[in-house]
């Protein structure tokens, strides 16, 4: 792969940068694409900004005089393959994972799914029907406490919940669906929870295990425990035997490849007394400089701008490919 060098003004990647949208993860984009407005080296690169909840048709018109698309959008209508597909509409390269990758990876249910197809480890789940929020009898039969009930179409942890008895299940559960019209049940894993990026297209590199430590407050890293200065830890590397981050980065790159992803991707897991166990998978982790991904980046040999240069190389390689 040929590195992304200093061309002359005149031949600077022009590249649409976009972010905001219309999910609750908007503030959490649009503080991320400052920090890659920053990090974008203006001898390299001209960077245009759009929000898609009011420039989609902007972007439209202005797409013949750009060349590549940086996405920071998270949550629905931005990392569930809505925007990617129009992007390959107006013929305009991004980074990351296409409209498939996307939707599988942001269906939790489906990811899963497809986890399991793979030979990946799991917790049990079962989807939860509007009815479980008023009596959760149904679930209890199958799944045993405590569960963590998820939206199967959200990010940053928003709307999730750990129920330890039938009352919190019930009220969980009827929370869950105030932002998803599915949500998930499954059951607790206990441990220590790890996150592992990739970054590639067909040949993938692990990056080094990211520990996650919730501070006490935070029974599990919810969404003010990730963007809350001080309400969590994380460590990288891991301090964790050779096996298991073998093993990690070797799911995280079969969790890649099951759900059809692109340029880059993070894998979270626990590590249990008995083995790994598969959380989800996130297309378009954070990116700031102490985001998860570029922190582990970081300790690979790639700074924060050097990870913007790789993946918009990325972006473009798939395009010529494709």
């Amino acid at each position: 792969m040929t590195p992304i060098t200093t061309p002359p003004a005149s031949a600077r990647l022009r590249v649409a940068l976009l972010a905001g949208g219309k999910s609750g993860e908007r503030e959490v984009s649009l503080a991320g694409a400052e920090e890659v407005a920053r990090a974008l080296d203006p001898a390299k690169y001209q960077v245009r900004r759009y929000d898609p909840a009011t420039d989609l048709a902007r972007l439209a018109a202005e797409a013949p005089e750009l060349d590549v698309a940086f996405i920071l959008l998270h949550g629905r209508f931005g990392e569930d393959g809505t925007v990617q597909g129009f992007l390959d509409l107006l013929g305009l390269p991004y980074q990351g994972s296409g409209v498939l990758g996307s939707a599988l990876a942001m269906d939790k249910d489906a990811a899963k799914t497809m986890y399991q197809a793979h030979g990946l480890p799991v917790s049990p789940w079962r989807m939860a029907r509007q009815e479980d929020g008023r009596n959760p009898a149904r679930i209890l039969a199958q799944l045993a406490l405590p569960l963590v009930v998820k939206p199967v179409r959200q990010g940053s942890s928003l709307g999730m919940g750990i129920a330890r008895n039938e009352a919190e299940l019930a009220r969980a559960i009827s929370q869950a669906f105030a932002y998803d019209s599915e949500v998930m049940v499954e059951e607790h894993v206990r441990g220590r929870e790890i996150t592992v990026g990739v970054l590639g297209n067909d040949q993938l590199t692990a990056l080094p295990l990211v520990e996650i430590v919730p501070g006490e407050n935070h029974p599990f890293f919810d969404y003010q425990a990730k963007y809350q200065a001080g309400a969590a830890r994380e460590i990288c590397p891991a301090d964790l035997p050779e096996q298991i981050v073998k093993q990690a980065q070797e799911y995280a790159q079969t969790a890649h490849r099951a759900l059809r992803l692109k340029g880059y991707s993070r894998t979270d897991m626990i590590v249990t007394d008995t083995g790994l166990v598969v959380l989800e998978t996130n297309t378009i982790p954070g990116m700031t400089p102490t985001s998860l991904l570029p922190q582990a980046a970081a300790v690979a040999g790639l700074d924060f701008p050097a990870l913007l240069d790789r993946l918009l190389e990325l972006a473009l390689c798939r395009s010529e490919t494709t």
